[in-house]
């Protein structure tokens, strides 16, 4: 049982005013945090004790599947990361230093260089795979634009796991046990969450899912299926190669693989088009649907620059770009490069002529007859035919899904909501361990390399997305598996002998049970009792006031509900009790 009075846990009325989003603002009130600098935290009392249930959830569930925890230090010589390529990839992010001896190091964001480098010195034959590491560990990235709390910060808690096999089918058996365990996790913590698919990113691997917490304050947008199981982040996510909005416009809107009106017997005629550049000035200047627009995209790529057209209905996915490519990086190209390029400004771009590698999504190859830019300043070309005027190099799944689009897995049509990244599973391959020679030998005596799998939770992120989908307007609403106590026991006025003998003899009997009891035990008005209980989240609330003792009763009170029952005291701390067990079988996996 922790007292109040001698507790540190500073709430407070006021909303700071750097605090951008519920879970920041929530979690400085309540005072489990403090900030110390941009993006850095002190972690109070019971913010701790937050963090430390959410990371004996994870133990519990790593231990079960089978992985081993380790330490890894936050320190991480150059050496390492110059192995695996990322030392330079990996960008600003990457905190580097040098220590006295001149040597350079950095602060590890992330550990898939450590870990490799520490099992290819200890792991030599196929007998000792297959091996899952685990860590929970303080990280740093130096974020440009530190945000939101906990949910984007420079240094944070993580918990990151590590596979390594002897082949394809041993890392995909190592990921689906921790794709289950992160659904167990999260089901643990009472949360609302969605696994999608999701791209590699810097981390790399053929493919990988996020854990989504379902919140309207999500940074992330979810692609799901309102009639089958699929799901994606929207970078990932897919266009079904038939059955898709070419134009948006609803009623009317031409069909990816059906033709578009327009002349296809003749040649490109060039149409003066004067300061007209985007698509909603040239679609109305022309009186043409703009889905049958071509626009020309220039990219500057680690592959040399390359063309991606779209339709002008959709938005070019840089993301699938870059993958199609199997480049490093792709980036739009800036105006003088454009220019350079194509010979004429930014908006006037087409694919007839142009002497430049070119691709094209699937909406173009929709498109019978088009309009594109001319490579011209005020002009563009019409009657455009795809195929015969120009002729990409690919066609591809190369732009955002929208809302509606068909599902690529069935018939169903796609819905957006937001969600926060709490957790991310990557199936990495040997990516990291062929550049790091991290090899075993078979059963014939043959080196071979690992095949890894990599597996991380924010624990902070976690916690600030709990509090995301679980708060009202008077605080907190924690599930009770992360709450940082279960029963608050609030005396309503401590002077009162007989008020505070039986709000004592209820939250030692809690606490005899193994029931986490705050006690409130603070000389203060009702109300502000009241709301710091609110306030702070506490999943179980006792009150024991004056008028209710002298008649035998105390009051049980649900927060997530706002249900009070009054209970006879000889059955007040049974009640509580049962309510307590309750909430946490809801947090059963």
């Amino acid at each position: 049982m922790i007292r109040y009075s001698r507790y540190l846990m500073p709430t407070t009325k006021e909303t700071p005013s750097d605090a951008e989003v519920v879970s920041h603002r929530l979690m400085l009130r309540a005072g489990l945090l403090r900030k110390v600098a941009s993006g850095i935290y002190n972690y109070m009392p019971a913010g701790l004790r937050v963090l430390r249930k959410v990371e004996r959830i994870l133990r519990e569930e790593m231990d079960a599947a089978g992985a081993q925890e380790i330490l890894m230090p936050t320190v991480v010589p150059s050496e390492l990361w110059k192995e695996s390529g990322r030392w330079d990839a990996y960008g600003k992010e990457l905190l580097r230093f040098k220590d006295r001896a001149d040597r350079e190091f950095c602060l590890g964001p992330t550990h898939e260089e450590v870990v490799t480098d520490l099992v290819r010195r200890e792991v030599r034959s196929y007998r000792q795979l297959p091996l899952n590491l685990y860590q929970i560990q303080d990280k740093f990235r130096d974020e440009i634009r530190p945000r939101f709390g906990l949910m984007r910060g420079r240094e944070f808690f993580m918990k990151d796991a590590y596979s390594f096999d002897a082949d394809d089918e041993g890392a995909a058996e190592s990921y689906r046990k921790m794709y289950d365990a992160y659904c167990r996790i999260f089901r643990r913590m009472g949360l609302d969450f969605r696994a999608v698919e999701a791209d590699t990113g810097t981390i790399g691997g053929s493919s990988s899912h996020e854990f989504m917490v379902i919140a309207d304050s999500g940074e992330d947008a979810i692609v799901s299926c309102a009639s089958c199981s699929y799901g994606a982040n929207v970078e990932k996510a897919e266009c079904s190669l038939s059955g898709v909005a070419a134009s948006g416009k609803g009623n009317g809107a031409a069909k990816e693989g059906a033709p578009v009106p327009g002349d296809t017997k003749g040649e490109p005629r060039k149409v003066p088009t004067p300061g007209k550049r985007t698509i909603e000035e040239v679609s109305s200047f022309l009186a043409i649907d703009p889905a049958t627009l071509i626009k020309t995209l220039l990219f500057e790529t680690s592959v040399g620059d390359v063309a991606v057209l779209v339709s002008g209905a959709h938005e070019v996915n840089e993301i699938k770009v870059k993958n199609h490519l199997g480049a490093e990086y792709v980036r739009l190209a800036g105006e003088e490069r454009v220019r350079q390029v194509t010979g004429a400004p930014s908006g006037f771009a087409g694919p007839v002529g142009l002497s430049v590698r070119t691709i094209a999504d699937l909406s173009v190859r929709s498109i019978a007859s088009g309009a594109t830019g001319a490579n011209e300043k005020d002009a563009h070309l019409v009657d455009v035919v795809p195929g015969r005027d120009f002729v990409p190099e690919a066609y591809a799944d190369l732009r955002m899904v929208r809302e509606g689009d068909t599902c690529p897995r069935c018939a169903g049509a796609l819905r957006f909501s937001r969600g926060i990244e709490v957790g991310h599973v990557f199936r990495l391959g040997t990516k990291y361990s062929e550049a790091m020679r991290a090899v075993y030998l078979d059963e014939g005596g043959k080196e071979r390399v690992t095949v890894m799998g990599c597996y991380g939770i924010g624990v902070g992120r976690t916690a600030a997305a709990a509090i995301e989908q679980n708060h009202d307007d008077d605080g907190i609403v924690w599930p009770i598996s992360i709450a940082p106590f279960e029963v608050a026991v609030i005396p309503v006025n401590v002077k009162q002998a007989d008020v505070l003998a039986a709000a004592e003899r209820v939250a030692e009997d809690l606490d005899a049970r193994g029931v986490e009891v705050f006690f409130d035990d603070r000389e203060e008005r009702p109300g502000i009792k009241f709301k710091d209980a609110d306030l702070t989240g506490i999943p179980v609330r006792i009150t024991l006031g004056e008028k209710n003792v002298a008649a035998g009763f105390g009051e049980v009170r649900d927060r997530k509900t706002g249900e009070t029952v009054r209970i006879p005291l000889p059955e007040l701390a049974d009640a509580a009790f049962a309510l307590v067990g309750k909430k946490k079988a809801e947090c059963a996996p």
